[in-house]
């Protein structure tokens, strides 16, 4: 099997470590059993070799051979190529997992990351644009409670694409952002649970430790 090397940043500050989205593809990897090894570049400074492989001067990327992938969504399906944990055989139920990860990426993210960025940034609750963007985050996460309070995971089994939705909404509840909605925090609750994403908390955690 091709070596598939994770890469991340060497070292963050405190306030986003476990969340950094190389976890996602640590996860997935844990997940399907898949060996890896992670590579780290710096984060203070960005470097020509970094750009080359994410024009955006993020993390994570995978590359598996000669092959160099960039943004999380596009590595879990890659990975979800090699392993029917991450995503079923069958046509079918593959179109609900490809259909529920843009789900998570476009319609959930797009409102609950704008959101978490004010909390993290404590910007005033009373402003005309937070009121809007709590009042977006809100319709999306209403929509989603009534789908995932009839189903475990999103589709028949677990995917990759509740690796990503899970992700998602735990950002959100970081900052009790579920707590009208159990449907939701009992889904999270239920994928954090599961080993592979406890492995990969713990290994992202100590990864950005060492370098302290």
């Amino acid at each position: 099997m091709t070596d598939l090397v994770l890469t991340t940043f060497d070292w963050v500050p405190e306030l986003p470590r476990g969340y950094v989205r190389d976890l996602r593809i640590r996860w997935a990897l844990k997940e399907a059993g898949l060996p890896y090894r992670v590579n780290s570049v710096p984060f203070r400074q960005r470097t020509a070799g970094h750009f080359s492989h994410q024009p955006f001067g993020q993390v994570p990327w995978l590359t598996d051979g000669d092959m160099s992938i960039f943004e999380s969504g596009a590595i879990l399906l890659h990975l979800a190529g090699r392993s029917e944990v991450l995503m079923p055989a069958d046509a079918r139920q593959r179109n609900d997992v490809i259909t529920w990860l843009f789900a998570a990426l476009n319609s959930v993210e797009m409102a609950s990351l704008p959101w978490s960025i004010f909390k993290f940034s404590g910007d005033n609750e009373s402003t005309q644009g937070r009121q809007q963007l709590n009042k977006f985050l809100a319709s999306r996460l209403q929509q989603l409670e009534s789908v995932l309070a009839g189903r475990e995971w999103l589709t028949a089994t677990f995917s990759v694409a509740d690796i990503v939705m899970a992700d998602v909404l735990r950002l959100v509840d970081r900052f009790d952002g579920l707590t009208e909605y159990a449907a939701c925090r009992r889904y999270v609750n239920r994928a954090t649970a599961r080993p592979a994403f406890v492995s990969a908390h713990a290994e992202q955690m100590a990864h950005f430790a060492a370098a302290d």
